[in-house]
C-alpha cells in the first residue's frame, strides 16, 4: 500500500512482539495499522512511546493506548464497531453479540463479525477480546492462535495484578 493519505506518506517499523513480528503502520503521527505481513511503504521510525506502550502492554503493566490512530479503510459502521472495542477492559471478553447491541444494532453480529475481521489496528484496538456467545474462541484476522495467546496474555497478567492487590 503506497499511497498518500491526509497529507502524510506512510512508513512502516517493526516491532518484535511475544506473539511474533508486527509491522507498525503509521501515517505521519498516526496509526494507521498492525498487521504480521510486511506493509508496501518505506521503512520508517514509530514514535517511541508507542514502542514503550507496546512493551508495557505485552508485559502486563498497561491496559490501555493513548497513540493516535487513523483510519485509511473502513465504512462508518466499522469505524463504529473498532472504536466500541476500546470499551473492553483489558483481561475481559464480551461476545459479538455484546458488541453489536452496544453499538445500536443488536441484530448486527454477523456484520460486527465481519467489520472485526476488517480491523487494520488489532491490539490497539482489541478485537481479540471478542468471543462466540457460546463461550468459544471464534475467528481472528491473525489467527485463532495468535488471538488464544492475547487473551491468554492478559488474562494470566491481570490475575497476576489481582492476586498482587494491584
Amino acid at each position: 500500500m503506497k499511497t498518500k493519505k491526509s497529507g502524510s506518506e506512510l512508513f512502516f517499523d517493526i516491532f518484535e512482539s511475544p506473539v511474533g513480528r508486527l509491522f507498525l503502520l503509521f501515517s505521519g503521527k498516526n496509526l494507521a495499522g498492525v498487521t504480521f505481513e510486511k506493509p508496501d511503504c518505506r521503512r520508517g521510525e514509530a514514535p517511541e512511546s508507542f514502542k514503550k506502550e507496546l512493551n508495557s502492554y505485552f508485559e502486563g503493566k498497561s491496559k490501555d493506548f493513548k497513540q493516535g490512530t487513523v483510519f485509511l479503510e473502513g465504512t462508518d459502521f466499522e469505524r463504529k464497531v473498532w472504536l466500541a472495542l476500546k470499551e473492553i477492559p483489558y483481561g475481559e471478553t464480551r461476545t459479538y453479540k455484546w458488541l453489536s447491541e452496544k453499538i445500536g444494532s443488536p441484530k448486527a453480529s454477523r456484520a460486527v463479525g465481519q467489520a472485526l475481521g476488517r480491523n487494520l489496528i488489532p491490539i490497539v484496538l482489541p478485537c481479540h477480546r471478542i468471543i462466540e456467545s457460546d463461550g468459544s474462541i471464534g475467528g481472528y484476522s491473525s489467527g485463532v492462535d495468535i488471538k488464544r495467546r492475547l487473551l491468554e496474555m492478559e488474562y494470566y497478567n491481570a490475575l497476576s495484578k489481582k492476586q498482587k492487590g494491584e
